[in-house]
C-alpha cells in the first residue's frame, strides 16, 4: 500500500476516528433541550448548565462598550492576548492566590475549554496517561483524547466528600502516567480540598516527576470555612511542571464572553501560543477589554453573587435530602450539588422503572419538566448533577416538582 493510499479502515470514513469518537457536551445538550422545550411552550426549569443567572456587572459591560468604539480594537492583536490583560492577570493571580508569575507565563484563550485543550496538547504525546479524578467535568477526558492522551479515571464517592486520596492516585499511576488533573473547587461535585490534602497531592506529583493541570475557575466560589488553595502556592517545587487554568466565566457571570487563560512554564506557554496562533489567533478584543475590567476591579460584585449562591446551596441541599432515596452531601464550593439517587433506581415512577440515571433524568424531564444532567456524563452512574446558579424562585419550584414526582416512587 503506497503512502498516498488510505487504509481500508479509513477509506469509507467521512469523519475522522479521532473527532468522530468525541461525545457531545452532556451539560450543553441538556441545556439546549430544556431551552427548546421552553421555546415550545413547556414550563421547563433547567438545572443543567453551569451558568450564573446574574447579568455581567455594569462596569464590565461599560468597558466593552468603550472598547467597541476604540479603533485599536478593530484590528488583529497578539495571538497570546492583549499585553495589558496579561499584566492584569499577573496582578490578579498574585492578589487572589499569592502565586507570583510574569506575563510570559500567561496565555489568553477563548474560554477555559480552549485553555484546557491547549494545555494538554502542549504536554501530551500519543499514549501518555492522565489521571482524572471522577466525578469529572465532561470536557476533561475529551480534551485529553483529542490531544492524544489516555484518561485514567480514579473514582471518589460521597463517603469521602468526592475527594480522591494520594493512595488512590498512586494505585492508578503507571510508567505511562504523565499528568494528574486537580480540580478544587470541583465541577460537578462542589468538593473543595483542604490545604493539607492539596499539599499531599502536590508533593506526590513532585516525587514522581508528574505534571499537574489544576483548574481554578471556581476559586472565589467557596462557602463556610472552606478555602481554595492554589496548588503551586502550596507546593512551590511543582511550579515548573504545573499549568493553572482559569477564566472570568463563573466568577464574573461572563460565560458568553469567552475569556479564559492558562498560566504555566514559559516553554509550554510559548508552544500553546504558537498553536493558538494557527487555530484561532487572538481572543475577541472586546471580550478581552471586558475581562481586563473584571480582573482589575474589586470583588464586591463577586461577593454579592457568592452570598446568593450560598443561600441557594443550603436551600437545595435541604430540599433534596427530604426526598426518600436521595442522599445529597453539602458542597463546599462552585454552584453544583451531586446527590446520589441510587435508592430510586428500579422503582416505579408513573409506570416507568428507570434502571440508570440517564433513564431517571429522562423521566424527570418528561413528568416533572425539570432538566438535570445524569451522573453517567461525569463518569459516575447513580448520581445527578444540579446547578443552583438559577433564580431562587425557579430553584424552589424545580426541586418542589422533584419532591412531588419522586414521592410517588414505589417498589
Amino acid at each position: 500500500m503506497s503512502a498516498a493510499t488510505p487504509s481500508p479502515e479509513s477509506a469509507g470514513r467521512r469523519v475522522s476516528a479521532r473527532v468522530g469518537s468525541i461525545t457531545e457536551s452532556a451539560t450543553l445538550a441538556v441545556d439546549a433541550k430544556a431551552k427548546a422545550l421552553k421555546a415550545a411552550g413547556r414550563p421547563v426549569i433547567g438545572f443543567g448548565a453551569g451558568e450564573p443567572d446574574f447579568p455581567t456587572p455594569d462596569y464590565i459591560v461599560d468597558a466593552a462598550v468603550e472598547a467597541c468604539r476604540n479603533p485599536k480594537y478593530h484590528r488583529y492583536t497578539p495571538a497570546g492576548g492583549l499585553p495589558e490583560l496579561k499584566a492584569a492577570i499577573v496582578e490578579k493571580t498574585r492578589r487572589d492566590s499569592g502565586y507570583e508569575v510574569d506575563a510570559s507565563q500567561v496565555l489568553i484563550t477563548n474560554g477555559g475549554k480552549q485553555a484546557i485543550y491547549e494545555a494538554f496538547a502542549a504536554i501530551l504525546d500519543p499514549g501518555d496517561e492522565v489521571i482524572v479524578p471522577a466525578p469529572y467535568w465532561t470536557t476533561y477526558p475529551e480534551s485529553i483524547r483529542l490531544a492524544g492522551g489516555v484518561p485514567v479515571e480514579v473514582v471518589a464517592d460521597e463517603s469521602t466528600g468526592y475527594r480522591v486520596s494520594v493512595e488512590q492516585l498512586e494505585a492508578a499511576r503507571t510508567e505511562r502516567t504523565k499528568v494528574v488533573l486537580f480540580v478544587s473547587p470541583s465541577n460537578p461535585t462542589g468538593a473543595v480540598y483542604g490545604r493539607a490534602e492539596t499539599e499531599a497531592i502536590g508533593r506526590w506529583a513532585v516525587e514522581h516527576g508528574l505534571w499537574v493541570l489544576t483548574d481554578e475557575i471556581y476559586e472565589h466560589l467557596v462557602y463556610g470555612d472552606a478555602t481554595a488553595t492554589s496548588l503551586p502556592v502550596a507546593v512551590p517545587e511543582l511550579r515548573d511542571k504545573c499549568i493553572v487554568v482559569n477564566g472570568v466565566a463563573k466568577t464574573y457571570a461572563m460565560t458568553g464572553w469567552r475569556v479564559g487563560w492558562l498560566i504555566g512554564p514559559k516553554d509550554v506557554v510559548k508552544a500553546a501560543t504558537n498553536m493558538q496562533s494557527h487555530a484561532t489567533s487572538n481572543v475577541a478584543n472586546v471580550s478581552q477589554a471586558a475581562a481586563l475590567a473584571a480582573v482589575s476591579g474589586d470583588l464586591s460584585a463577586v461577593a454579592a453573587m457568592g452570598e446568593a449562591f450560598d443561600r441557594r446551596r443550603r436551600t437545595i441541599v435541604r430540599m433534596l435530602n427530604e426526598i426518600d432515596g436521595v442522599v445529597c452531601p453539602e458542597p463546599e464550593g462552585a454552584f453544583y450539588v451531586y446527590p446520589s439517587v441510587k435508592g430510586l433506581l428500579g422503582k416505579d415512577i408513573r409506570g416507568k422503572r428507570p434502571a440508570n440515571t440517564v433513564e431517571l433524568a429522562a423521566v424527570i424531564l418528561e413528568e416533572a419538566e425539570v432538566a438535570i444532567v445524569p451522573g453517567e456524563a461525569f463518569g459516575t452512574p447513580g448520581y445527578l448533577r444540579l446547578s443552583y446558579a438559577l433564580g431562587d424562585e425557579d430553584l424552589v419550584e424545580g426541586v418542589s416538582r422533584l419532591q412531588k414526582l419522586l414521592a410517588e416512587a414505589k417498589d
